[in-house]
């Protein structure tokens, strides 16, 4: 195998730590801006916790107490694991996205905003459909600074 096969192989353990790093930035750094952007709103970070846990358990998951808070907060490092596997993945078929992290990573942070705002939220449990024209500018620059770029950052520091 050659050297550059090697470095790009799922199972080079700096690879991988580039996967988790990503996901740990990704997941911190969006967690942030949630509780950043609740408070802003004046809504409880609490709350804004039992708002993902809602996705998989409804309008009860208000009602759930500690314990929804903490599905919620699992479920958003879930989320963003699932999204730096994504990437890592693909970055192993498609070399340009470790040849341009920074392009890659605001376009992949774009992606995972369409996938979850326009997909995932909808056919969850609480359907909510994408907000208004005028409210995405926020989400969309969260995911590409918060989501996509520490993920391919993370992913080509580690894959080099």
């Amino acid at each position: 195998m050659s050297a550059t096969a090697a470095t790009l192989s799922v199972g080079n353990p700096r690879a991988i730590r580039g996967l988790l790093v990503g996901w740990l930035l990704c997941g911190i750094l969006d967690i942030s801006s949630a509780v950043i952007i609740s408070l802003y709103r004046h809504v409880s970070p609490f709350r804004m916790l039992q708002g993902i846990a809602s996705g998989l358990l409804g309008q009860q998951s208000f009602q759930g107490g500690k314990a929804t808070a903490a599905l919620g907060l699992f479920l958003h490092f879930f989320i963003a694991f699932c999204a730096a596997t994504v990437f890592f993945l693909a970055s192993r078929k498609l070399s340009f996205l470790t040849r341009h992290p920074v392009i890659s990573g605001l376009l992949y942070g774009i992606a995972v905003y369409i996938v979850m705002y326009w997909i995932v939220v909808p056919l969850s449990a609480i359907h909510r459909h994408p907000t208004a024209l005028g409210q995405i500018p926020l989400p969309v620059i969260v995911h590409m600074f918060c989501v996509g770029l520490p993920i391919s950052l993370s992913v080509w520091r580690y894959s080099r």
